[in-house]
């Protein structure tokens, strides 16, 4: 897709990032993965995010992450597949070549390794990874790589392939500021661990769609809960929130780490072969798994 798809396209519907499949030796399994996406596609998701944060994007080196949106554009039929890159700007540029070349329809800059960064830095950063490809870019702002509204619009100037901003950190009025200084020059994407938590709330600063992690295994309740959400159905919400995610949000918190491990943990429990995380993460106990079976039944029935 041309970035002026890719962004029209993100902006018209729920998204989400499908989990990475291993085998027990932690190699890519991409034929459960290739199913898994393939299931996934038919729930109407506007994109699907390969090998992103959820797909464990920094277990990956740049060849797997290749591979892994390889596989995911044979299986995902007309949903776009967006790709994860990131760590420092040569590594970012040269996951960015593996990505586009594997057919990528955009790309996910998520944030640079380890160090704090001054704005000029990031806006270099950023920069070079977009001139590097032909792929749209949204710009992921999170933890260590927040850029400012100033620095966002500098780039959005100097990038015509930026086309998002996700937000991760949380700061309503730093992605208000975005919002109100780029106006509908970008999309504008929530990226907040378990987003439907803060979906209601950044809906009314602008963030009008948001990548939903639990969409990997219960997609109608995720696809219940964005539809009420856009309409303005608060009693509906507050029905999936009390029933699901504020229970989920709980079991998730048990451990650090484990708003990846979770998913892995619903993919494994409706039956399908996602695999163990890589390290340093750790999956689930076995007694919560069997909190996390009672919960996704509870919502099933």
């Amino acid at each position: 897709m041309s970035p002026d798809e890719i962004k029209s396209r993100i902006g018209s519907g729920l998204l989400s990032f499908p989990v990475t499949h291993f085998n027990d030796d932690f190699s890519l399994n991409l034929k459960s993965y290739r199913e898994h996406v393939a299931w996934l596609s038919g729930f109407e998701a506007a994109a699907l995010f390969a090998a992103g944060g959820t797909g464990e994007f920094f277990s990956l080196s740049p060849e797997e992450v290749g591979k892994v949106t390889r596989a995911a554009k044979e299986a995902s039929g007309d949903v776009p597949i967006i790709a994860g890159c990131g760590y420092g700007t040569s590594l970012a540029r040269e996951t960015a070549r593996h990505a586009e070349a594997a057919g990528a329809d955009g790309l996910l800059l998520l944030p640079h390794y380890l160090m704090e960064a001054p704005q000029e830095g990031i806006y270099r950063h950023v920069k070079a990874v977009c001139e590097s490809t032909g792929l749209g870019v949204i710009i992921y702002n999170r933890a260590n790589s927040v850029a400012n509204a100033d620095t966002v619009a500098r780039l959005a100037d100097a990038c015509p392939n930026l086309v998002g901003f996700k937000d991760g950190t949380g700061k309503v009025d730093l992605v208000r500021h975005v919002t109100a200084k780029l106006g509908d020059r970008l999309t504008y994407i929530g990226g907040m661990p378990t987003h439907e938590l803060f979906a209601e709330g950044f809906n009314g600063v602008g963030v009008t769609t948001y990548s939903s992690a639990v969409f990997n295994f219960v997609p109608k309740l995720a696809q219940r809960f964005y539809k009420a959400m856009r309409a303005g159905d608060r009693a509906t919400m507050e029905e999936i929130l009390h029933e699901f995610f504020f229970p989920f949000a709980a079991l998730r918190d048990r451990e650090q780490g484990y708003p990846v491990s979770i998913i892995k943990a619903g993919v494994e429990l409706i039956g399908r072969t996602p695999g163990p995380v890589r390290p340093p993460l750790t999956d689930l106990k076995p007694q919560e798994k069997e909190m996390l079976r009672d919960l996704i039944e509870k919502v099933a029935a």
